[in-house]
């Protein structure tokens, strides 16, 4: 950091675009902080990665360690337990602001990604990590031969009910749409597997447990029904980490908003990846995001 306490990059969000961005960063030697929630972001919630360039197969634990390992490589600042709160910029200079202090900075690159929708359903807060769970690569382990309900009908609710074929006694899949969506491959595999039973266009009404889950009820066509399960995991989507930055332009889906140069509409404010607006989210496509953004971080620095 240089004498004033001023950076001249700020990176928040640990994923796939924040992790490029810091490689990136750390090769044109540019003096910066990583604010990383976590190394890996959603990527590391995946199971199986198959269209990811350079590996014809690979899980997410895998790619993420990939990713810390690329990133350990270089040396620069990185806090992983401080959770941004609110960013503002007078002058020229952007405040970072998280939960344990201010940092200072030039440049600022957001890299947060998304989080979890949840149900909001009665039992969802109450039993949460006691059998409500978010992320099957993470907790999908704990649930080994046993029966689970997977909530959602597109690409995430299909890679997590793909993953319990190989873990869970049996596995539910609720949608609440009339067909699957997601990609063709993975819809065929899950079809394909003995332990899978598929309902579509069924609500979650109610999960059940008292100290862990031990069912949930379904409505499919007016009618109740309750489904014995130890283990629920909702996939239904997702919403940006973009609270925070409260000057951003943002969509209807609060994602933040960026031109091809993934600028922002307050200068020296760039963002990248599942945090944006970017078309397609996938892991590939953040990535690329991450290196665009510290190429155009860069080229302000040079002009400023």
């Amino acid at each position: 950091m240089n004498i004033d306490g001023v950076y001249e990059l700020i990176i928040i969000g640990g994923g796939p675009a924040g992790v490029t961005a810091s490689v990136y960063a750390a090769r044109k030697q540019i003096d910066f902080l990583l604010l990383a929630g976590d190394i890996g972001g959603q990527a590391a919630w995946s199971g199986d990665i198959e269209n990811y360039t350079g590996y014809q197969f690979v899980t997410g634990t895998e790619l993420t360690l990939k990713f810390e390992e690329h990133l350990r490589k270089y040396k620069f600042p990185i806090k992983e337990t401080e959770k941004v709160i609110n960013i503002f910029k007078e002058a020229n200079i952007i405040t970072v602001k998280t939960g344990k202090g201010e940092y200072l900075s030039k440049t600022l690159i957001i890299a947060s990604g998304k989080r979890s929708l949840e149900l909001n359903v009665p039992g969802e807060k109450e039993l949460k990590n006691r059998g409500v769970a978010y992320c099957a690569t993470c907790d999908g382990p704990l649930f080994s031969g046993k029966d689970v309900a997977v909530i959602g009908g597109g690409n995430s609710a299909l890679d997590a009910a793909l993953q319990f074929t190989k873990i869970a006694r049996k596995v539910y899949m609720i949608n609440n749409t009339p067909v699957l969506g997601g990609d063709k491959v993975m819809r065929d595999k899950l079809k394909e597997a003995a332990n899978v039973s598929i309902i579509n266009g069924a609500k979650v009404e109610k999960i059940l447990g008292e100290k862990v889950v031990s069912g949930i009820v379904i409505n499919k066509n007016g009618v109740s029904e309750n489904i014995s399960v130890q283990g629920i995991f909702v996939e239904i989507g997702l919403i940006p980490n973009s609270e925070f930055a409260g000057i951003l332009e943002k969509n209807r889906l609060s994602e933040i908003k960026v031109n091809n140069s993934c600028e922002t509409n307050i200068s020296g404010i760039f963002a990248a990846g599942d945090v944006t607006d970017v078309p397609e989210k996938q892991i590939i496509i953040a990535a690329g995001d991450g290196a665009k953004a510290t190429l155009s971080a860069f080229k302000f620095l040079m002009r400023n």
